[in-house]
């Protein structure tokens, strides 16, 4: 991947999370005074703690991947229009917004790095084809804590089999708490600026 070629070179089919805005249409005023209340007989757990609602994820801030070598920072990037912006630069590994944070149960991060670059040559995801089955990921959060990962599996995906179900697949949410590694690969078009190919790499949360 060079940095002036557009990273995904498709169209992603991603729904943003959405928040629901709740208003009142009248004020409602008491006429008397209530009892005061009390807490004696409150159940044991969390003060204020509401059933069934998680606690928001962390964002990732780092990224280590000893069996290549690999450490590095994140930076957030986005997707507009469909399209996933590039990492900044040659060294960086790009975190988009929209997809999953980390300590999220079935939920997706999405993570990106260049291949190489121009006037630099190899990258931050240069050997990231080197993965196999049950090398360890780890993701900094913003709270200091490390996430382990397991990796999965490792593909190799052209540009022209990147149809809407397989790349929802791949950048949707997922079963159990994921994180997802992408760069380019395959031959380079220079009309196109582009790679004909996406390497990918799947790694679920590693609880051992």
């Amino acid at each position: 991947m060079v940095a002036n070629g557009s990273f995904a070179g498709v169209s992603l089919p991603f729904t943003s999370r959405a928040s629901a805005l709740l208003a009142q249409s009248s004020t409602v005023a008491p006429k008397t005074l209530g009892e005061q209340p009390t807490s004696g007989g409150a159940r044991p757990g969390p003060v204020n703690a509401v059933p069934g609602l998680r606690p928001p994820g962390v964002l990732p801030v780092g990224l280590r991947i000893e069996s290549i070598g690999l450490d590095a920072t994140i930076e957030q990037q986005q997707i507009e229009n469909g399209v996933m912006l590039n990492p900044s630069g040659p060294f960086v590994v790009a975190w988009y917004k929209e997809t999953g944070r980390l300590g999220e149960q079935d939920n997706n991060v999405v993570l990106a790095g260049h291949l190489d670059y121009w006037d630099v040559g190899p990258a931050i995801f240069y050997d990231l084809w080197k993965l196999e089955q049950g090398d360890r990921v780890q993701v900094i959060g913003k709270n200091g804590a490390v996430y382990v990962y397991s990796v999965d599996w490792l593909k190799t995906y052209k540009i022209a089999d990147l149809d809407s179900a397989t790349i929802q697949d791949i950048i949707g949410p997922t079963p159990v708490e994921s994180v997802t590694l992408i760069t380019c690969g395959g031959t380079f078009d220079y009309d196109t600026g582009e790679y004909a190919e996406r390497v990918i790499a799947r790694a679920p949360r590693f609880m051992g």
